[in-house]
């Protein structure tokens, strides 16, 4: 540590889909700063109102249920998106999220009849934090660290990272979440342990396993879901409340956007209740009029029906926890400690299913709702040269690739790898004198373009004319620190380069990340098949393109090699062009490779016997590579 000079101070911030929270170095150790009203935690809530006033936080949450469609909260979860990736998502939301130009979502006010982008509520929030810090420091705040979960892709980060920049801040990092909790926790760890962030948010999932200690925090796997959090859990209560009050009176309170602000928060108050006594009551008296006639909601709601809906949502908890475990090689009973971070952390049932999926005793010491603030501090002070004996090591959760010949994906940066990171791979052209290509930028861990996701497409122009595979085309991928990809191709012998910053020109929804992992896992098999079958089709056609140069420019066409090759390539290419692989045998396809190479061999021997010989003047020898 360092602590003797005076630092300016960079705040560390959890942007939180329900509470977000903002932390700062003070000494060698973090603090979190609290909120105006004396919080420590701050509602990711804001509403505006007929004045046309802002307000964030606590005051924003009180009046929601008489403002329910010019209150704003759980933006989180649509920052960075499309529309029509969280068009479903709008029936369980009190207020009016609209599509944009270019499919971009618009939260819709209509007290000040204006729209919203999610970054622009993101912002508020910011500011809100970054105010009360500034009040606290007795300084302006300027600079920070944002965290964000492990699995937010590239449109997300940017998002977050542009919030940032419109709240006035200059966001010197955005942080991986688990990353910052296990900051947090490791910080005067002497001895190395590896350790398991279970990190189970409003809005988010992430499972992340590190190995901390001895100066060094290193990232060895992570995984998640970007569509599962404690949201999620009230969502299952708010359906159980409504469809039992339209069974019971034939009225669907989805339609009423006060009620439905009512039952939301009367069903995320229910979960909190669940996680320390066995039962509760759902009381909402006059929750509609129907005439002169009130109609109210009580329910007796207990945990063992808490957990029985919860059944689906628990069961896709686990399948994080495995897969980061494999990613990371190791077994359950390498991981020395379980962190839980995210107030849905403290649902009795997600702690039982921990405990009964890895047989450990859960770590307990950390705050699951401040942890991942207090980390982003740390991470601050190293920044800011407060903190010199911590080196961080993170990593990135999906494979980066280009589309290549055949329609394959050939990765360039492995899921995984550690950040920030510079990765190049040399290509070629696909056809004869081919002047242009087209750089199509990819994620996911399918073989398949076609079964990845798509970041952006952009073309290299100006390469020299030539035969196919001889111009060399460096494409480089490099990831910065705070996991944004941008990528170049540059034509090595013109100099020809272009480039392109990924700037969510297509956007992973929710599900798609553990769900692009869960499908190449699920169709292995299939996916080798079809590669192996793509590999032999683009083997071929090369083999193919070599036997032809061949048979133009040999002159042994009357012996017994040159003949029988003859015979096996018109077989094959006739094959070939019927597109029936299976009739071409192995024994045909190696017998065409042994001809080839012998009379390769003896078109050599014919070219260096002409240089040799008195007549040939000064024949030149063929480049045979190029031929």
């Amino acid at each position: 540590m360092n602590t003797n000079k005076t630092y300016k101070k960079i705040v560390g911030i959890d942007l939180g889909t329900t509470n977000s929270v903002i932390s700062v170095l003070e000494g060698a150790n973090p603090k979190v700063i609290s909120n105006s009203e004396g919080g420590r935690t701050t509602p990711s809530v804001v509403a505006y109102t007929q004045n046309g006033e802002v307000l964030v936080g606590q005051l924003a949450k009180r009046q929601s249920v008489v403002n329910p469609e010019n209150t704003f909260y759980s933006v989180k979860r649509f920052i960075g998106c499309k529309y029509d990736e969280i068009e479903s998502e709008t029936k369980r939301i009190s207020y009016k999220v609209k599509q944009g130009e270019n499919g971009k979502i618009k939260i819709y006010s209509p007290i000040l009849k204006k729209e919203f982008s999610p970054e622009e509520i993101s912002a508020s929030i910011l500011k809100k934090l970054v105010t009360d810090a500034s009040k606290y420091l007795k300084e302006t705040v300027t600079e920070a660290i944002i965290t964000v979960p492990a699995y937010f892709n590239d449109s997300q980060r940017l998002a977050t990272k542009d919030a940032g920049t419109i709240a006035g801040l200059d966001v010197l990092r955005i942080l991986n979440e688990p990353t910052a909790a296990a900051l947090a926790y490791g910080l005067d760890k002497k001895k190395n342990e590896v350790v398991l962030i279970f990190d189970l948010g409003g809005g988010t999932f992430d499972v992340s396993i590190l190995e901390v200690g001895d100066e060094v925090f290193e990232v060895l796997s992570t995984s998640g879901d970007t569509h599962l959090g404690g949201d999620d859990f009230d969502q299952l209560i708010v359906s159980y409340v409504i469809e039992s009050f339209n069974k019971s009176e034939g009225i669907d309170l989805y339609k009423e956007k006060q009620a439905l602000q009512r039952i939301i928060e009367a069903s995320e108050k229910a979960k909190i209740e669940l996680s320390s006594i066995q039962s509760t009551r759902i009381n909402l008296p006059f929750i509609y009029i129907d005439g002169q006639t009130p109609k109210n909601i009580d329910l007796e709601f207990d945990r063992s029906r808490f957990e029985n809906l919860s059944k689906d949502l628990l069961e896709k908890c686990k399948g994080p926890v495995l897969k980061a475990l494999q990613d990371a090689k190791l077994n359950k009973s390498d991981i020395d400690q379980v962190i839980l971070v995210g107030g849905s952390t403290r649902i009795p049932a997600v702690r039982n299913l921990l405990v009964d999926l890895l047989g450990k005793t859960l770590n307990e010491t950390v705050n699951p709702d401040e942890v991942v603030a207090m980390g982003a501090a740390i991470q601050a002070g190293i920044i800011a040269g407060e903190i010199t004996d911590l080196i961080l090591l993170d990593v990135t959760p999906l494979s980066l690739g280009v589309e290549t010949l055949g329609g394959l994906m050939t990765t360039i940066i492995n899921r995984n790898s550690s950040i920030p990171i510079k990765q190049s791979e040399l290509f070629s052209t696909g056809a004869d004198f081919q002047d242009t290509v087209e750089i199509h930028v990819l994620q996911g861990e399918r073989p398949f373009a076609k079964d990845n996701k798509s970041l952006g497409i952009f073309k290299l122009k100006g390469i020299p004319p030539a035969p196919r595979g001889i111009p060399k085309i460096n494409v480089t991928f490099q990831l910065d620190v705070n996991g944004l990809l941008s990528v170049s191709a540059r034509e090595e012998q013109s100099g020809q380069e272009q480039s392109i910053k990924i700037e969510g020109a297509s956007v992973l929804g929710r599900e798609e990340v553990s769900k692009m992992i869960k499908e190449a896992e699920e169709n292995a098999l299939l996916d080798k098949s079809k590669k192996s079958y793509v590999n032999i089709t683009y083997e071929l056609d090369n083999l193919i393109l070599k036997c032809e140069v061949i048979l133009e420019k040999i002159e042994l066409k009357n012996t017994i090699a040159f003949q029988l090759f003859e015979i096996v390539l018109n077989e094959i290419k006739s094959s070939y062009k019927k597109k029936k692989l299976k009739k071409i045998s192995t024994n045909s396809l190696n017998l065409l490779k042994e001809a080839y190479n012998f009379l390769l061999y003896a078109y050599i021997l014919e070219q260096l016997s002409k240089s040799e010989s008195p007549d040939s003047g000064n024949g030149t020898v063929i480049d045979v590579t190029d031929q």
